[in-house]
């Protein structure tokens, strides 16, 4: 089944849009109580060392990402970005759940209301929505550059 590239760019910017609203709010929120997301991180058994650095390296790199989304040029890089950040994000979670038995929060805002199990779901959807805009960009360059090649 092939998808209109025009439905496949409303697509494609409502997914970057989506990581833009995520990323901003979960920045703000984090940086809005920065020393109580730093105890947070610092609780976690695998960022206790780091948790003063991380606190703020997280929110930087979640507004720099949404940058990335915003610039039309640097939108596929924003995507792959989005992409990892939200694997490490996930994979912490499961590391988290599955292995330690302090299981601390550090998400900002109504994500932090979420449950672990909704937490890893939330988390799940926004990796598959990161490919599916890598999928889309990618279709597109390869579209035109065949175009091109072929004439």
């Amino acid at each position: 089944m092939k998808i209109n590239s025009k439905y496949k760019n409303i697509l494609l910017e409502f997914i970057c849009f989506l990581y833009i609203l995520l990323f901003i709010y979960a920045a703000l929120s984090k940086l809005l109580v920065l020393d109580e997301f730093k105890i947070q991180i610092g609780q976690s058994p695998m960022f206790t060392s780091f948790a003063g650095i991380m606190g703020w390296v997280i929110p930087c790199l979640e507004i720099l990402i949404a940058l990335l989304l915003i610039i039309p040029r640097f939108k596929l890089l924003g995507l792959f970005a989005s992409f990892n950040l939200m694997v490490m994000f996930t994979a912490y979670i499961f590391v988290i759940l599955n292995f330690s038995d302090n299981v601390p929060c550090s998400c900002g805002g109504v994500i932090e209301k979420l449950g672990w199990t909704e937490h890893l779901i939330f988390n799940i959807v926004f990796v598959i929505l990161a490919a599916i805009g890598i999928l889309i960009i990618n279709g597109q360059k390869n579209h035109t550059t065949l175009k091109y090649a072929s004439s």
